[in-house]
């Protein structure tokens, strides 16, 4: 399985639609465990209008840890087949492995809620 993370300089960014690459990490669900990692280039301009979704998609991208993000956004993804949870912050590994062992739950804040305190709820 591939899960997405908006990033920058290695953490979760805090805004989808800003963020200066996408970490896609292949992981095993079974062992709990990254097999792989890769980065994909950030389109320029609004991610909801941009074609990333598509892009990550045809990956084989099937979850997106964010931070936060519009409703906009959040239907273009999942309109693509690929999952959300919202409200993820720090090192992009550490949030990837803290779902692979089940402690990460969708925050369900959009952009216009933003709050600065909620760190992917575990």
């Amino acid at each position: 399985m591939k899960i997405a993370l908006p990033s920058r300089e290695n953490k979760i960014d805090d805004h989808f639609g800003h963020c200066e690459y996408f970490t896609v990490f292949t992981v095993n669900t079974d062992t709990k465990e990254i097999i792989d990692s890769e980065n994909v280039a950030s389109p320029e301009g609004c991610g909801c209008k941009s074609n990333i979704a598509q892009v990550l998609s045809e990956m084989g991208v099937k979850l997106m840890l964010a931070g936060n993000m519009g409703q906009g956004a959040l239907r273009v993804l999942n309109n693509s087949g690929i999952d959300v949870l919202r409200g993820c912050s720090g090192d992009v590994k550490t949030v990837a492995q803290n779902w692979l062992e089940g402690s990460v739950v969708d925050s369900g804040d959009s952009c216009h809620e933003h709050d600065n305190d909620h760190k992917c709820n575990h």
